[in-house]
């Protein structure tokens, strides 16, 4: 799945939930997020690992399209991909 895909679904799914939340709640979610990520790198149980990143990115995700944000142009501009 590409980038722009995975945002857009996100977006039929997530963007309603996360416009009535705002965006410094959503991002309060998404570092949380952050923390279970640290948690399972500490267990060192890929499943677990896994499972944490593709939630950090999918909040990662939802606050871009808060922000009316492009994840693919904006990692095109930042890393010259």
């Amino acid at each position: 799945m590409e980038i722009k895909e995975a945002q857009e679904k996100l977006k039929e799914m997530y963007l309603q939930k996360d416009k009535d939340r705002g965006v410094f709640a959503t991002f309060t979610w998404f570092t949380e997020e952050v923390g279970e990520l640290a948690e399972a790198l500490l267990s060192g149980e890929k499943n677990k690992i896994e499972e944490e990143l593709a939630d950090v990115i999918a909040w990662a995700i939802s606050i871009a399209n808060l922000e009316n944000i492009d994840v693919e142009e904006a990692l095109r501009k930042k890393y010259n991909l």
